[in-house]
């Protein structure tokens, strides 16, 4: 049986190491070969979610299943040299669900104890995310301009023939005449939409109390895709207004609710509307020499069966969609004016629970109207 050797006595003046240890913001266990765990900083308590007195001595395997690549990992560094997985997810029940960079060295004192590292990296995915909504968003508005410029003329030489040919034609004629007409409409119609994401003008800002605009949403769902669905509200009353287009959030907030109420589900649907303030993460957006910083919150939470995993990579662009009938424009729309307004959009979607954030500034940057 091994023996635990102390730790050095630091010479003075010097911090001693589980301080310093405790003062990192990764996760630091050791771990003994048959999976106990030996030590286990601040950080650790804070991921495990437990104290340290309830990690020390017990198992990883009361925390994460048998069958994680976690495991396997361990045993590779258990048998000497470092290991490192970038893009590991962590998940049990007890656990949550984390997407990490792990490493795992051994420590090299002989007892084949293993130091691992876990450092959390939803803040560099959720970064990717939102320069992927935002290319998703400049390249829907250059669509937009060139399907207006390019299409929309065409299709009303084409309208204007069809008119001009069921002057004279037969009642059989005019049914194909007829159809050509309502094809075309249709097709501008789509146009028009497009053209809603090629549009330059300057955003129009005053303040938006965002209370009023989700109110406002939730009475249009009651009376229509949300009828027969439960639709729960969670506010933070003291939140300050938003500098932006009323108009505009409200087709941001009815796109995203109106999704929810149509997600497909088992049982009894829900809908839940929230909001809060927490400091978020200051971000560069575009058009903007600084940082802003992003601490009002807008999430819509719906117990469906989830964002189909072949979707999620390209969720915000144009044209994708699940939906029978649906256009995929919906989405795309909310990145556009989410991006137009400083803010950032965002999700997490698993059976039983997806969840929409909008994150939104307080308040407009300085000499701005």
């Amino acid at each position: 049986m091994s023996t635990v050797q102390p730790l050095r006595r630091p010479p003075a003046g010097e911090p001693a190491p589980f301080t310093i240890l405790d003062a990192l913001s990764e996760a630091i266990v050791v771990v003994e070969p048959d999976g106990a765990m030996r030590y286990a900083n601040l950080a650790a308590e804070q991921f495990f979610g437990v104290g340290r007195a309830r990690l020390v001595g017990h198992g990883l395997a009361e925390f994460l299943p048998q069958d994680s690549p976690f495991f396997s990992l361990l045993a590779q560094a258990a048998g000497g040299g470092s290991v490192v997985e970038n893009g590991i997810t962590l998940a049990s029940p007890r656990l949550g669900s984390h997407f990490c960079s792990v490493r795992f060295s051994q420590l090299g004192d002989g007892t084949q104890r293993v130091a691992i590292s876990i450092v959390e990296q939803t803040i560099a995915r959720n970064i990717d995310r939102q320069m992927s909504h935002r290319g998703a968003a400049r390249s829907v508005s250059a669509l937009g301009a060139m399907l207006a410029h390019e299409v929309k003329n065409p299709l009303s030489g084409i309208r204007g023939a069809a008119q001009l040919l069921e002057q004279g034609a037969t009642d059989e004629e005019r049914e194909l005449t007829s159809l050509i007409c309502e094809e075309t409409d249709r097709i501008v119609a789509l146009v028009d939409r497009m053209e809603a994401f090629s549009d330059g003008r300057p955003l129009r800002r005053g303040p938006v109390n965002i209370h009023q605009v989700l109110n406002h949403v939730r009475r249009i769902a009651e009376n229509g895709v949300g009828r027969g669905i439960r639709l729960l509200e969670t506010y933070d009353p003291s939140l300050p207004d938003v500098p932006g287009d009323r108009d505009q959030l409200i087709q941001v907030f009815l796109n995203l609710v109106k999704n929810a109420c149509e997600a497909p589900g088992d049982g009894e649907r829900e809908v839940e509307i929230s909001t809060a303030f927490r400091h978020g993460l200051r971000m560069s957006v575009p058009g903007r020499s600084a940082r802003v910083n992003l601490p009002l919150v807008v999430s819509i939470r719906d117990n469906g069966q989830g964002v189909p995993e072949n979707l999620r990579a390209n969720l915000f662009e144009a044209f994708v969609t699940d939906k029978a009938s649906g256009t995929g424009l919906g989405l795309a729309l909310v990145a556009k004016i989410v991006n137009d307004h400083g803010g950032s959009v965002e999700f997490d979607s698993e059976p039983g629970r997806t969840v929409f954030r909008v994150m939104l500034p307080i308040r407009a940057p300085e000499n701005e109207p």
